[in-house]
């Protein structure tokens, strides 16, 4: 299955499991892209030992999963693309969501 998963929120704890499940998603074999939009985008800059989003990010691409990130979003906040957090735009994220079978949003 070709699963989107995109992410809006900005709260810690929503982000983390969002990409829990991506995880999960990925160990049973399934495609996934998890696309970061609005406060999502900052998600690194608030990971903590209690929501550690930013380890399950790094767990899903080193596993094979794709994250995009909306660059209006991240340049409205001054930030600049990284690994975790690479600029794509709604191009990328309406393609993403027209090739996938099912998705989910946070």
């Amino acid at each position: 299955m070709n699963l989107a998963i995109v992410i809006t929120s900005g709260d810690p704890e929503s982000t983390w499991n969002a990409f829990r499940l991506a995880n999960m998603a990925k160990e049973k074999g399934d495609e996934v892209k998890v696309f970061l939009v609005a406060r999502s985008v900052e998600y690194e800059r608030y990971s903590t030992d209690k929501y550690p989003s930013k380890a399950e990010a790094e767990k899903f691409v080193n596993a094979g999963g794709t994250i995009m990130a909306c660059f209006t979003c991240m340049k409205s906040r001054h930030q600049e693309g990284t690994n975790l957090c690479p600029i794509s735009s709604l191009k990328d994220l309406y393609a993403l969501v027209k090739e996938s079978d099912k998705v989910i949003s946070f």
